[in-house]
């Protein structure tokens, strides 16, 4: 039996939703989306423009035009929006998709699921969606649909009002359908949460197209937790992993409380006391040799930053050694606060405009083959930082026209066009690294997201790029949420994925849950290459991103 891949993703913008969709449906493996909106208004091919009444922006919402059927609707907080990208059986004898079969189905997934919940739904015959008593006098619209079907794989999807402020709806007249009114559960009695709802979707989704169901969630926001300040400002510099008095053997020493919190909402408790050994296959030796102490001396000299010095990477010797380095633009100091991140968080200091020459020169002077770049984020940046990342890469083909370039970004917050600056500039390979799996998000990298950086992958792998993204494991994981993130990754079609060993560089940092042994990372090799077709993936204990680079762009290439 087939798999239907169900993401329960949280709050998503739609314009990156709509990004992943088309991602995903190039693709053959089928996927469910299930999220909620920030407020917009989106009109379908056939949409009246009437049917919008005011202009959006004016109420702060967004207004945007898709390929679906149907005409304005809204989606927003407190509506579960599914978005079905699967293959679509053809009608009896073959042929086209079977659009009045599949379009029934997710009706019928709607109703099944209210009836889950008490509610009592049903079609209003010559009005598309679903109805509340849609035969008596007060038909109110529950849940709309709009998809589209391509060859034989389906789009868009719909929207049930779970506790949707229904204030929204006056601004419009909702799927162009003047004389009815819409409703939600929660102005039904039903007194459930979007993520509640989601889960017997994905239910009742399974079911109802014969798939088994691989079910993976984020984990929920909890409302006003957005203070990052226990690692920012210096405060999570935290002491560093040494031997300890045995009253501070404990895993969670020197963890800030909300992160325990946000451990524990991930389903993540225990793990290793500080003062437990690495294993063997965790130790590297120290191999100082002519090209690290050349490579040392000349990032010194260009006052450069490189993230193998940074961020701690144990890699560091093998690198150098080989004459390969991963140097950080736009400073030492980044605007977020990631759980598991050495990375200096205080306040940014401002934009070198001469560190892509200084980049540039460096590498031309080491006589590099392959160049990785990596940035800190800079959210302070209006363009997150994109404009110095393409200025480098264009540096370094200037001086060094033959040499590979690699870029390792932000999601520079998801925005598309400080996204299409670094895309524009053509590296060799495009990195961002999805870092954990989807219920970890919150624990490990509070200010990013798991659907962002997918959507961002997808955007790189449609401008024709290499793409590339990375994980860390052992701080909390299982190895299936391991799989399951790889599968979403092969869904958009990534090129290269790299999975290491998580360490722990200090106290207020992520504890170490276990450390994963080396017959694991073969098996997620294994598994990435041959059974999800990854082209390439770098699995071992000590692998990081920009561990072997330059090789394995040279293996897709």
């Amino acid at each position: 039996m087939a798999s239907l891949h169900a993401r329960w993703l949280g709050t998503v913008p739609y314009a990156e939703a709509w990004d992943l969709q088309q991602q995903l449906f190039k693709g053959h493996s089928d996927h469910l989306l299930l999220l909620e909106h920030p407020p917009v208004y989106t009109r379908g091919v056939r949409t009246d423009p009437a049917n919008l009444l005011i202009d959006p922006t004016e109420v702060g919402a967004s207004d945007i035009t898709v390929n679906r059927g149907g005409d304005v609707t809204f989606h927003g907080p407190g509506q579960v929006v599914g978005y079905p990208i699967m293959n679509v059986p053809g009608k009896r004898g073959g042929g086209m998709a079977d659009t009045v079969a599949y379009v029934t189905t997710v009706e019928q997934i709607l109703i099944d699921t209210l009836a889950r919940f008490g509610l009592t739904a049903g079609r209003f015959v010559g009005y598309p969606g679903v109805w509340l008593e849609p035969d008596g006098p007060n038909a109110r619209k529950i849940a709309a649909i709009g998809v589209r079907l391509s060859r034989g794989r389906s789009m868009h999807g719909f929207a049930l009002n779970v506790n949707t402020d229904l204030s929204w709806f006056d601004h419009i007249v909702p799927c162009g359908i003047a004389d009815h009114g819409v409703t939600t559960m929660a102005a039904e009695g039903v007194d459930v949460s979007p993520a509640d709802v989601a889960r017997v979707l994905a239910d009742q989704t399974a079911s109802h197209f014969g798939r088994s169901l691989d079910l993976a969630s984020i984990t929920e926001r909890v409302s006003g937790d957005t203070d990052l300040s226990l690692f920012s400002q210096g405060a999570g510099a935290g002491e560093a992993i040494k031997p300890s008095r045995p009253s501070e053997q404990s895993p969670d020493h020197g963890v800030p409380v909300r992160l325990k919190g946000r451990l524990a909402e991930a389903g993540v408790t225990g793990g290793l006391s500080i003062g437990d050994r690495k294993p063997e296959w965790m130790r590297v030796k120290l191999e100082t040799g002519p090209k690290y102490n050349q490579l040392k001396k000349t990032s010194r000299k260009l006052d450069l930053v490189t993230v193998c010095e940074e961020a701690g990477c144990p890699n560091i010797f093998d690198c150098w050694n080989e004459g390969t380095a991963t140097f950080m633009l736009l400073g030492e100091r980044c605007t977020r606060a990631c759980g598991f991140c050495l990375v200096d968080t205080r306040k940014p200091e401002a934009v070198d405009e001469n560190e892509p020459k200084r980049v540039a020169q460096a590498v031309a002077e080491l006589g590099l083959n392959f160049a990785v770049l990596t940035m800190v984020a800079r959210d302070d940046l209006p363009d997150g930082g994109a404009r110095i990342v393409a200025d480098t890469i264009a540096a370094i083909r200037a001086e060094s026209p033959g040499t590979g370039v690699e870029v390792l970004i932000s999601d520079l917050q998801g925005n598309a066009d400080s996204l299409q600056v670094v895309a524009d500039a053509r590296p060799d390979v495009f990195n961002h690294n999805i870092e954990t799996v989807i219920s970890m998000q919150r624990a490990v990298r509070p200010s990013a997201g798991y659907a962002r950086s997918l959507a961002v992958l997808s955007r790189a792998k449609q401008a024709g790029l290499t793409t590339k993204s990375g994980m860390i494991v052992g701080m909390g994981e299982s190895p299936e949420q391991v799989r399951q993130t790889l599968t979403d990754l092969a869904a958009i079609g990534i090129d290269i994925v790299t999975i290491g060993q998580y360490l722990r560089p200090t106290t207020h940092h992520l504890p170490i849950a276990r450390w994963w042994e080396p017959a694991e990372f073969e098996e997620l090799k294994r598994f990435a290459e041959e059974d999800l077709g990854i082209p390439h993936v770098e699995s071992s204990p000590l692998t990081r991103s920009s561990h072997h680079a330059g090789s394995a762009a040279a293996k897709i290439a």
